[in-house]
């Protein structure tokens, strides 16, 4: 292989490592969100898959982009308002909420698409024109580094935009600091007059919105279709960068970059098929990595301290 090639090789995996991360930075910021209030919402692959059908659905039915990605971010929410209300509101032990979120966006997206698409095939998959890449004059142009940061889908965009108001929003503003306060002593806060339930049910609400809108990336963004369970663990992926990125926005958006180089080089593995290993082996790389990211950082010290920890007042 010549050099220029080999070059054209590393920029279509970096592309691709920025397209994938964009999914899971996505998610991975609601959840953020959602734990520095001392929340844990394990319901984050449910929400983007319950997200990624509606968005389509929508889509599909309306020929609107733009209302299939509303969609999707209602949909999201709607599903963390139920979370929310288990988990904060009645206090429910906030791990069985979570799965029990995730079991039904299983069982639910499975039957609403076939209830709708009974004849769905190899032959007849309904699917759309996914949202095409914003192209920024010049910049764009330039060989290799234009594709790679000038050439992005506008998901990417809004992402990292999104970043940088989470980070202005979490450490230069009083209600941040009250939501950081909440998830390290909320009976602190709660002395203090602060609603503790109110802000935690609206970090879950939050968080909810983006897990839906990630779920968008996945089908109105990338995919322009819909399969069951297509979400295939990022809901997972995004707790775990989370974790990994300490629970800080500049540290989440490298895991997310560097889960999704992980996802990226293996899908282009598989695609160029000189290595002969099996294809589960791929598949599982990113979770395998996982692991042994989370076993590197397990002495990280950035968790709330009341995360996962119900707050009842008395």
């Amino acid at each position: 292989m010549s050099t220029e090639a080999q070059i054209v090789l590393v920029v279509s995996v970096l592309i691709g490592a920025v397209r994938m991360g964009t999914i899971l930075l996505t998610a991975a910021l609601g959840e953020l969100i959602v734990e520095r209030s001392g929340v844990l919402n394990l319901s984050v692959e449910g929400m983007m898959l319950i997200g990624a059908l509606i968005g389509f659905l929508v889509a599909i039915y309306t020929k609107n982009m733009f209302l299939g990605v509303l969609a999707a971010v209602g949909a999201g929410m709607l599903a963390s308002a139920v979370f929310g209300l288990l988990a904060v509101i009645l206090q429910i032990d906030q791990t069985v909420c979570g799965l029990t979120i995730n079991i039904f966006a299983s069982g639910f997206t499975f039957y609403l698409y076939r209830s709708l698409f009974p004849d769905v095939g190899t032959q007849t998959i309904p699917n759309l024109v996914p949202v095409g890449n914003l192209k920024i004059p010049i910049l764009a142009d330039i060989p290799f580094i234009g594709p790679l940061f000038f050439q992005q889908s506008a998901y990417t965009y809004f992402s990292i935009l999104l970043l940088l108001l989470i980070a202005f929003y979490l450490y230069r503003t009083r209600s941040g600091l009250v939501l950081r306060t909440i998830g390290e002593n909320p009976r602190a806060v709660d002395m203090k007059g602060i609603n503790v339930t109110l802000y935690r049910f609206g970090a879950v609400l939050f968080g909810g919105m983006l897990a839906g809108l990630a779920g968008s990336i996945m089908t109105i963004g990338s995919a322009g279709l819909f399969v069951s369970d297509m979400i295939a663990g990022r809901g997972w992926l995004a707790i775990a960068i989370v974790i990994f990125g300490d629970w800080k926005p500049g540290r989440v958006l490298l895991a997310s970059l560097f889960f999704g180089f992980i996802d990226a080089l293996q899908m282009q593995v598989q695609a160029s098929g000189n290595l002969q290993l099996p294809t589960e082996l791929f598949l599982a790389l990113p979770y395998i990595m996982t692991v042994v990211a989370l076993f590197i950082g397990r002495r990280r010290a950035g968790a709330p301290i009341a995360l996962g920890v119900a707050y009842v007042r008395e």
